[in-house]
């Protein structure tokens, strides 16, 4: 066994390039300066997917360290200060309030924290999604810790067989709580089903307790009071030994599954598994995207990262997801291409609804 490591992802949309699209080398440069000068990182590593810059970061600080959180407010605050200047779409938009306070929880930034002690072999992978929401992550966390026809492991493999616990979040009423599974796996599909408010957080071994997964469950939206853009979640998954072998991992994004968020975070669409280089949404400023970089720690340091949907062998999903957002794209207005109307608060529907109110008529 190695010694205790807390691996933090933290990411923001502090200003798009072009529109909602891409960020600006100059922005990520900057990001990679401030976290290289930084003394309180064993390592990093600065990426993107679509807008959004993501901040991949190990430490020996534990989880919601508040020097590792200003760390990230700084570097996000000073890349603003490049996006305004150049005009960038939605410059500083991820940053809710003026000043950092302690913790980045709450001041927009998504944020994925999580510590263990590294194993033999500690290979992770570090998933991104853009134009989407936090819940995008719950069919595939699903899939990947209690689906045997995803995860053979759960079947095959003793130290997998006795499943998993899954702590979920109610976003709405600010509550949580611990299904196990697979005995309690029917009504957990009662709660993760309706993702727009119910997010599995994180995913630990249930014999040993060790945390296998943890995602961000920030909703900007509820935070904000008004639309601020999708959160463009992110979600750090451990493999192998245990956990689900990194190819169970990856395997539910080999099926494009569909989430809310794309075009001005009202409408439903694919989620497409892309590299990197493909990051970029564009039509329609979508369909959403997903990334997957895997790590192999040691000591802390961040071997890597191997870009996964780089592969050839998800070219049919990305088809089967341009074909999904052509059928989605032809509802137009219409749900469920639209979000249903509770999704639809930070819209101009309650101005319309307020508007007319007076014109409807009791049906006789």
């Amino acid at each position: 066994m190695g010694s205790k490591v807390t691996v933090s992802v933290i990411k923001a949309d502090i200003g798009g390039f072009v529109g909602h699209s891409s960020v600006h080398p100059e922005l990520l440069e900057t990001a990679r300066g401030i976290l290289a000068g930084s003394p309180l990182l064993i390592d990093f590593h600065v990426t993107h997917v679509g807008d959004d810059i993501n901040l991949i970061m190990t430490h020996d600080g534990g989880k919601d360290n508040g020097e590792i959180h200003q760390l990230a407010w700084e570097t996000f605050s000073s890349c603003t200060k490049i996006a305004k200047k150049m005009k960038l779409y939605g410059a500083g938009q991820d940053l809710l309030a003026d000043a950092f306070s302690g913790n980045i929880k709450g001041l927009g930034p998504g944020l994925a924290e999580m510590e263990f002690e590294e194993r033999n072999s500690e290979p992770i992978i570090v998933f991104m999604a853009d134009k989407t929401e936090p819940g995008a992550w719950n069919l595939p966390l699903y899939k990947m810790f209690a689906d045997p026809f995803n995860t053979i492991g759960l079947v095959i493999d003793p130290k997998m067989h006795k499943g998993f616990l899954f702590e979920v979040h109610d976003l709405i009423e600010n509550k949580k709580i611990t299904f196990s599974c697979p005995e309690e796996l029917y009504d957990m599909l009662v709660f993760i089903g309706a993702p727009g408010r119910y997010c599995i957080k994180s995913v630990y071994h249930k014999e040993t307790g060790e945390i296998a997964a943890t995602s961000s469950t920030q909703r900007l939206n509820l935070m904000a009071g008004r639309y601020v853009g999708k959160d463009d979640p992110v979600l750090i998954v451990r493999c192998q030994s245990g956990f689900p072998a990194v190819g169970e991992a990856l395997e539910p994004f080999a099926n494009p599954h569909l989430v809310s968020g794309w075009m001005r975070g009202s409408h439903s669409g694919p989620l497409m598994p892309v590299s990197v280089a493909q990051s970029n949404p564009t039509r329609f400023d979508g369909p959403p995207r997903v990334v997957a970089l895997g790590f192999q720690l040691s000591d802390g340091k961040l071997h890597g990262p191997q870009d996964f949907f780089a592969d050839p062998s998800y070219d049919l999903a990305r088809q089967k997801a341009n074909e999904i957002a052509s059928y989605m794209r032809s509802m137009g207005p219409f749900e469920p291409h639209r979000l249903h109307l509770e999704e639809m608060e930070y819209t101009t529907m309650p101005e319309v609804s307020k508007r007319i109110k007076d014109r409807f008529e009791k049906l006789r």
